[in-house]
């Protein structure tokens, strides 16, 4: 093993047959069962949904930056803003953001194309349902979008009922739209179980696999046990619309209540989906980019599972204003609390391992603290939602659309840009522009805080959220947030363009840019069709003294694959 051929059979020899052009055609990318080949059609997918909500996102905060709007001249045409037509904006950008980017972003994409060479595999355990999932996807977003060009939809993404039932809009698309998302999520998150338990090589237990891969298993498992809840009750309310069978309909005897117990019975939980991968991103990036070995391994897998499990028990803290009754609202209110506890376990072993670390302010780093940061604000201020007095005054205002967004927008945002700015040489075998991809980190960073910051204010003074109009002394608030939007999104468009630059163009590099420890870093760049030529060789996934430079590959390898009388120094990683 220990030869240089063997090295540059490993990483040095460009014209191997790697993923990319293993087969070419668009036939060949269409019926794939390459997981790679899927985990990159699903970014491609997810990046169209993002840009599609942000679009509405941008049409929505230039309506409001003058408490009359500023769309509101029919000269606009197409872009015309009215109340009514803003209620199908908000609508549909909250919709096709949380179905269609936010949950299968960071597990979908980023999850398909790393899981099974994290675990030295050659693919998940069931790639047939694996395409079967990305297709479902297309047909779930092509319903949410076909709302949009039809009559459109203005329940808001919840579709909350009784109003669901009885507007004039496309609920039933839109519906039917997220009922055959929920099923390419569930197909992910069995793929993924079944993958983690019986694709794992012998070597790596539970507690030697990265953390990575524990944030997708306690993702799979609200996914598999969540999502029927979610598709059920919106096949109730389409059976509602349809028959007028009486179950949420309150003139037919119906509980509009009860949709909203089943609807966050999913939903929360959900949320989880949404920020527990991330969580495992950002795991690796802080570990990889201060090359110290991750602080309290055993306690972020556990509270992986910990989040998992006790988001299935809180769904009644969106319902204290509902009516339900004082002592549930204290059991749910008692178990929000309770929830934060494993998120801080992370929050504190993140910056315990950035303690005397080697820190590297590379492109991935700096999104890693941005999302810490975020997180940090979205969870500190969710402490306010839990509880029942400061509920009252803040429910349904800006303060909760706030909280939301630095929450699940905030963090899944960063972790899929920090994961991309790390995996991307993985990918495309190519390094991008380190320094143009942290200027778009920043005006991530500066637009979003810009953006979502002033709502917390506009909302601690009884802004109500969802309103067209305002009252003057808001405006300030609301323009700021719209500048704030409009840096968010050119930020956004710079850290995409950044990447697709440096995979057409970019320089070329080989194995292992960043000194990673992982599994995944013993291919090469781009990997081969079956990600391994050889057999990966089973080590802690956070020892980076295991890692030598070398040289003439210009790529960190292991000391196995050195000889002995040829292993340097260890040098620090830089690009």
């Amino acid at each position: 093993m220990a030869t240089a051929e063997i090295r540059k059979e490993l990483f040095g020899h460009a014209e191997q047959t790697n993923y990319l052009n293993h087969s070419r055609g668009f036939l060949s990318w269409a019926l794939t069962l390459d997981h790679k080949r899927i985990g990159i059609m699903y970014l491609v997918g997810v990046s169209a949904a993002l840009i599609i909500a942000g679009i509405f996102a941008l049409m929505l905060r230039a309506h409001l930056y003058y408490a009359g709007g500023t769309f509101s001249d029919a000269s606009w045409g197409l872009f015309q803003v009215d109340n009514a037509r803003y209620n199908q904006l908000f609508t549909l950008h909250g919709a096709i953001m949380v179905f269609s980017f936010i949950i299968p972003s960071v597990p979908a994409a980023l999850g398909n194309f790393v899981l099974p060479m994290m675990l030295g595999a050659k693919d998940v355990a069931f790639p047939r349902l694996n395409l079967a999932s990305f297709y479902l996807w297309i047909v779930g977003t092509a319903f949410l979008v076909a709302a949009l060009l039809t009559t459109g939809l203005d329940t808001g993404w919840t579709f909350y009922t009784p109003y669901s039932i009885r507007t004039s809009t496309h609920v039933v698309y839109a519906t039917f739209g997220a009922f055959v998302l929920g099923f390419s999520s569930i197909f992910t998150g069995i793929n993924f179980l079944v993958t983690i338990n019986t694709m794992r090589p012998k070597g790596m237990d539970w507690f030697h696999m990265p953390l990575f891969l524990w944030a997708l298993y306690s993702t799979a498992i609200i996914q598999v046990l969540a999502t029927p809840v979610l598709g059920i009750t919106l096949l109730l309310l389409m059976a509602e619309r349809f028959l007028g069978i009486g179950i949420f309909d309150p003139d037919l005897g119906g509980d509009p209540v009860l949709f909203q117990h089943f609807f966050w019975f999913y939903s929360h939980p959900a949320v989880y989906i949404m920020i527990l991968p991330a969580m495992g991103v950002i795991s690796e990036l802080i570990s990889v980019y201060s090359q110290k070995r991750i602080f309290g391994y055993t306690f972020i897998a556990f509270s992986s599972v910990a989040i998992a499990l006790l988001g299935f028990l809180v769904w009644g803290h969106h319902m204290f204003t509902s009516g339900q009754s004082v002592v549930m609202s204290m059991i749910f209110s008692a178990i929000t609390f309770s929830v934060a506890i494993p998120s801080a376990v992370k929050v504190f072993n993140w910056l315990a391992t950035l303690y005397k670390g080697s820190i590297l302010l590379t492109t991935p780093m700096c999104y890693a603290l941005s999302f810490i940061f975020l997180f940090g604000i979205g969870g500190l201020t969710g402490l306010f939602l839990g509880a029942l007095a400061t509920d009252i005054h803040l429910h349904d205002t800006y303060f909760v659309v706030a909280h939301f967004h630095y929450v699940m927008v905030g963090g899944t945002l960063t972790a899929l840009f920090g994961g991309l700015f790390h995996w991307w040489p993985k990918m495309f075998g190519r390094m991008y522009n380190d320094f143009l991809g942290r200027i778009g980190c920043l005006l991530v960073f500066l637009g979003f805080n810009l953006t979502f910051f002033p709502q917390f204010v506009m909302g601690s003074r009884g802004m109500p959220r969802r309103y067209a109009t305002f009252d003057p002394e808001f405006e300030i608030f609301h323009q700021w947030s719209t500048i704030g939007a409009f840096v968010l999104g050119i930020g956004i468009v710079l850290s995409f363009a950044v990447l697709v630059y440096a995979a057409l163009y970019g320089r070329k590099v080989t194995g292992n840019p960043f000194g990673a420890a992982s599994l995944e870093w013993q291919s090469s760049s781009p990997p081969s069709f079956h990600n391994f030529d050889h057999k990966p060789i089973i080590n802690d996934p956070y020892d980076y003294d295991s890692l030598v430079y070398d040289e003439t590959l210009d790529t960190y390898v292991l000391r196995e694959f050195m000889d002995p009388s040829q292993v340097p120094e260890r040098q620090p990683v830089s690009h």
